[in-house]
């Protein structure tokens, strides 16, 4: 059974998601951690057609390679959903597509849900790290490894992005949790510094729970000397991902995000 809008090779058996031909494991039998105490399985369907995927013991990425002979810039994908599901298709699938119609080759990370952020951020950075072991194979440039995150995969993206495996360059779009309370001061568990990678940060400033992670992210890279381009507009809302809802981000940010990656020598000019 084919569930509508999802991406080609991921399935549904008895409403169990199954590993598609593009999806490779990210561990093998050395996972860090825990993961669900249920059965992978979809939450209830909103009638929003979002994809969302909840209990994920078995972290994968499933690759959206661009048809080039060149080697390309690679982006992991990180999916929103609080940390409690993943929303697949909006936030996953269909930014792939977008990505790859510029020129970008990318995966869709499908990191361990509910309540695990030590599990997404090991798997995450896991996941760069097997980007870089497998440039060469994949055609992409190892120079050229980003991640870019919706929500909770934005607060993932930031968290890799200062560990000790980063990405080469990140995007945020709508990231949650990045602030601390009744402020716009950056979350202790995220340290910013001067080897922190360039970021392209995006919100909406009607996203009232969460418009403050853009400004304390953007506040905390710019105190570091990091290069950062960020956008805070006026109405947009959450959890859009490219899906024209009616308000000028949710179209134009894709522009904008192509645009910086050109400027700064991510893509070609």
């Amino acid at each position: 059974m084919m569930h509508k809008g999802l991406f080609s090779g991921f399935c549904l058996m008895m409403g169990v998601a199954v590993m598609a031909q593009n999806e490779i494991k990210l561990w093998n039998g050395d996972m860090p951690g825990t993961g669900a105490e249920k059965s992978e399985e979809l939450a209830p369907d909103k009638g929003d057609d979002v994809i969302r995927l909840t209990n994920v013991s078995e972290p994968t990425l499933q690759l959206f390679m661009a048809k080039s002979e060149d080697s390309v810039p690679f982006v992991i994908i990180c999916p929103g959903g609080g940390y409690s599901i993943l929303s697949m298709n909006s936030e996953g699938t269909e930014i792939a597509e977008w990505l790859n119609s510029i020129g970008v080759s990318a995966a869709v990370l499908k990191y361990r849900v509910p309540g695990n952020r030590t599990g997404a951020l090991a798997d995450a950075k896991q996941a760069v790290k097997m980007a870089r072991e497998h440039a060469s194979d994949w055609k992409i440039d190892p120079r050229k490894i980003g991640m870019l995150g919706f929500s909770a995969g934005g607060h993932l993206t930031a968290a890799c992005s200062n560990s000790e495996t980063r990405p080469d360059f990140s995007v945020l779009v709508y990231p949650a949790y990045l602030f601390k309370k009744g402020g716009i001061e950056l979350v202790d568990e995220v340290r910013v510094d001067a080897e922190t990678p360039p970021a392209f940060v995006v919100q909406a400033k009607d996203d009232k729970k969460y418009y403050r992670s853009t400004l304390a992210y953007t506040k905390a890279l710019d105190a570091a000397g990091v290069e950062v381009e960020s956008h805070l507009f006026a109405r947009g809302g959450h959890g859009f991902g490219m899906r024209d809802r009616g308000h000028p981000v949710h179209t134009v940010w894709p522009v904008l995000c192509e645009a910086w990656m050109r400027d700064t020598g991510i893509l070609e000019q």
